[in-house]
């Protein structure tokens, strides 16, 4: 395979310099993905008549644990790229390293405790976060363009003039890097994203079970993660270093859904359905 040569100049990562202080697009991109995410999930809160400040005090709460979340996964699986560097590089996060999946098992575990704290359906509040989380990770992998990490292994020529040809000059200008064109494996994670935020909204109007779009959420999503991964050139690897971290939570996600979906529908308990009015049980 020939390996496509290119020289472009990059995109400058930071947004804004006000003095010393370096403002990154990563930073800003995942911020208002977040942004858009809660508006998605307030608006729906509302439409289900449920108090305003729900959703929002939730996401006061999962923001700052998700992210820490995703440091901490990310760093515990790359310990050896911090442990001989500076302290300070384990909280580097302009830099990128913010791991999905530990943002998903932070927001889950917040969601829990919040749930019974508030004396809420774990599920009913899981639901309508779903299409806000998916579209904050669509927007979110825009963060790594800008950064130029998550991005697949080297293009060949042949790759290249099938479909890459007529992406966007900024896009493929961007994985231009050291002199060797890449897999914008961002952008196929981000229209993924995206077809399953639609899928999720579709699912959500025909009155599901509760939990079953979020247990949709994670299904979908895990199924793209999965093939995506095996593209990309740094992901994290687990079990001395044979089998990829993601591959292996999207395995596990996608068995966990299915089997929860078949539980939950034929379980002898009474299951509400997403809008709360109807109930389904096993006849």
């Amino acid at each position: 395979m020939s390996v496509l040569t290119c020289t472009a100049p990059g995109l400058d990562r930071v947004f804004i310099q006000v003095g010393s202080l370096s403002i990154y697009w990563y930073g800003v991109i995942i911020a208002v993905g977040a942004f858009l995410g809660l508006y998605l999930a307030t608006k729906e809160s509302d439409r289900r008549g449920l108090k305003k400040d729900l959703m929002v005090d939730l996401v006061v709460f999962a923001i700052p644990i998700a992210i820490l979340f995703a440091r901490m996964y990310y760093v515990i699986f790359e310990w050896e790229s911090y442990a001989g560097g500076p302290w300070w590089k384990v909280f580097a996060v302009w830099e990128g390293g913010l791991a999905i999946h530990g943002a998903l098992i932070g927001s889950i575990l917040t969601a829990i405790v919040y749930a019974r704290v508030r004396k809420v359906s774990f599920w009913q509040l899981a639901d309508i976060a779903a299409p806000g989380l998916i579209l904050g990770q669509a927007i979110g992998r825009w963060g790594n363009f800008m950064n130029q990490e998550a991005h697949g292994g080297p293009l060949s020529e042949a790759t290249y003039n099938s479909f890459h040809q007529y992406l966007p000059d900024f896009i493929m200008n961007q994985m231009c890097i050291n002199g060797t064109m890449y897999h914008p494996t961002f952008l196929y994670e981000s229209l993924w994203n995206i077809l399953v935020l639609v899928l999720l909204l579709i699912i959500r109007r025909y009155n599901p079970l509760r939990g079953e779009v979020f247990l949709s959420y994670l299904l979908t999503y895990s199924i793209g993660r999965f093939f995506i991964e095996g593209l990309r050139t740094d992901s994290l690897y687990t079990f001395f270093g044979q089998i990829r971290t993601a591959q292996l939570i999207s395995i596990l996600l996608i068995v966990g859904a299915v089997a929860l979906m078949i539980y939950r529908r034929y379980s002898s308990k009474v299951d509400r359905h997403y809008d709360g009015k109807k109930v389904h049980k096993r006849k």
